[in-house]
């Protein structure tokens, strides 16, 4: 596995080796020694799986302490953007973030720590998304930003495609108003 920085301390990309062959292909998706080899923190408690359709956006997504959850994001089938947005109070890059497209052909992860904001759109017909949580999910404690706010700026990658979003991340509020409390 390659273990590549992204710029935001904690925000990992992972290169999973693929073996392919005429039967089809296999990697390791995840594997706890290779992770803590690495200096990876993670633990996981929870798989998740989702399906959405071209133009989808969800997020940003995150839960508060003491139940905020770090995310191992990878793509089963189809192609999104991914990005993470660093809302750790005192951090060099706190309110900056960072986007990948992550697809089922390079296998490519993400790996999110917690004190992010999560969120994704979707660049293909269809894409199934997995993702590995180190918390449980707890609804008390899920918080929102909202995903076109003007101050963090995210570019989706939609082009001229109208977006697909649920009223509840529309209501999500402005970066400047959202409830965190993570420290860096």
């Amino acid at each position: 596995m390659n273990i590549i920085e992204t710029g935001l301390k904690g925000l990992i990309i992972i290169e999973p080796r693929v073996f392919n062959d005429s039967r089809g292909y296999f990697f390791e998706s995840y594997n706890q020694e290779r992770f803590t080899e690495s200096g990876i923190e993670f633990r996981p408690v929870q798989d998740n799986e989702s399906k959405s359709t071209r133009g989808v956006i969800r997020g940003l997504h995150y839960q508060l302490n003491p139940q905020a959850q770090s995310k191992l994001i990878r793509v089963v089938q189809g192609r999104i953007f991914d990005v993470a947005l660093d809302i750790r109070k005192g951090s060099p890059t706190f309110g900056k973030w960072f986007g990948i497209e992550l697809d089922s052909e390079t296998k490519k992860q993400l790996f999110i720590p917690r004190g992010f904001a999560h969120g994704f759109s979707v660049l293909s017909e269809t894409a199934v998304i997995q993702y590995k949580c180190d918390n449980v999910y707890n609804p008390q404690l899920e918080r929102g930003i909202n995903l076109n706010d003007p101050v963090i700026n995210i570019d989706w990658k939609l082009n001229n495609l109208p977006p697909v979003i649920s009223d509840k991340d529309l209501r999500n509020p402005a970066f400047e108003r959202a409830e965190y409390n993570f420290n860096y």
